[in-house]
């Protein structure tokens, strides 16, 4: 299933996409996609109800297709290459930082960028949505853990992560930030997680071309890796790093301006559309 949140900000109510390729109405079926509905037998009676559910008119905005977000985990420097470009040693053990859950949004909101900001950055990575409590997982079992995956841009502005102290977070968290979606797609369309292509254009210009089958960790190894060290809840996201082609790699390198289009996705997961905005104070 391809699981959806549309409406206004804060008021999204629950959707599905239907083999038809429309939005339906899940809201007579649960309140909302959240971590109660990620359970597995939530979601069998959501795949049950699809048929019947009311088509939604018109095309509404996209949410985060996941609500009440408890963690946002993140993992940096997750593919060979992009190591490279960085500059920096591959990893011998997965990169894992937080960014904010306040930085969540919705797949097509406008990017904001912070005040000051010199060096915005952006990432198409495949995201990780957890269904179920996962303390000490094997790798063997991890993905029975897991409800679905999403497109996330980890969004980053690069001298607030790496050129104002050892910790990545200030650079990763800062409103907007974390755009997620369009859909959580449920993880019986997605038996292979390391077999996505992935791609960003900036601008109609090609940044990024990938496949989640470089990834040095994989998507088993991460979510195995994390429980380890947190328990991950139902509704927790993680995202699992970014292929070549940011702006911090670049030569000379490039960053995000007032204006610019990010327009990026992964194989079965949908597309995000966002445009970069300046600061404006949020009430």
């Amino acid at each position: 299933m391809k699981l959806v949140r549309y409406g206004n900000p804060g008021k999204e109510k629950p959707g599905v996409i239907g083999e038809d390729g429309k939005l339906r109405d899940l809201s007579g079926v649960v309140p909302d996609i959240g971590p109660a509905q990620l359970a597995p037998a939530v979601l069998a009676k959501i795949r049950k109800a699809v048929a019947k559910a009311p088509v939604v008119r018109g095309t509404p905005r996209m949410g985060c297709p996941v609500a009440n977000v408890g963690k946002f985990v993140a993992i940096g420097l997750n593919y060979t290459d992009h190591a490279a470009e960085a500059g920096m040693p591959i990893p011998k053990e997965p990169i894992v930082f937080m960014k904010a859950t306040s930085c969540i949004q919705g797949p097509d909101d406008d990017v904001m960028l912070p005040k000051g900001s010199v060096k915005g950055d952006w990432e198409v990575e495949l995201g990780i949505v957890i269904g179920q409590t996962a303390r000490y997982v094997s790798r063997k079992d991890a993905l029975s853990y897991v409800a679905g995956y999403c497109v996330v841009n980890d969004v980053s502005e690069r001298e607030y992560q790496l050129e104002r102290g050892s910790q990545w977070d200030k650079g990763k968290g800062c409103d907007t930030f974390g755009p997620v979606g369009p859909w959580l797609v449920t993880t019986d369309e997605i038996p292979n997680p390391q077999r996505l292509a992935m791609w960003l254009d900036l601008n109609g210009e090609r940044m990024q071309t990938g496949n989640t089958k470089t990834m040095i960790f994989g998507a088993a190894e991460i979510v195995s890796y994390c429980s380890k060290f947190m328990t991950l809840l139902p509704g927790d996201i993680i995202t699992t790093g970014t292929p070549p082609g940011v702006g911090l790699g670049m030569k000379p390198q490039r960053f995000l301006k007032r204006g610019d289009v990010m327009t990026l996705g992964i194989e079965g997961l949908g597309e995000q559309r966002q445009k970069v905005v300046a600061y404006k104070a949020v009430r």
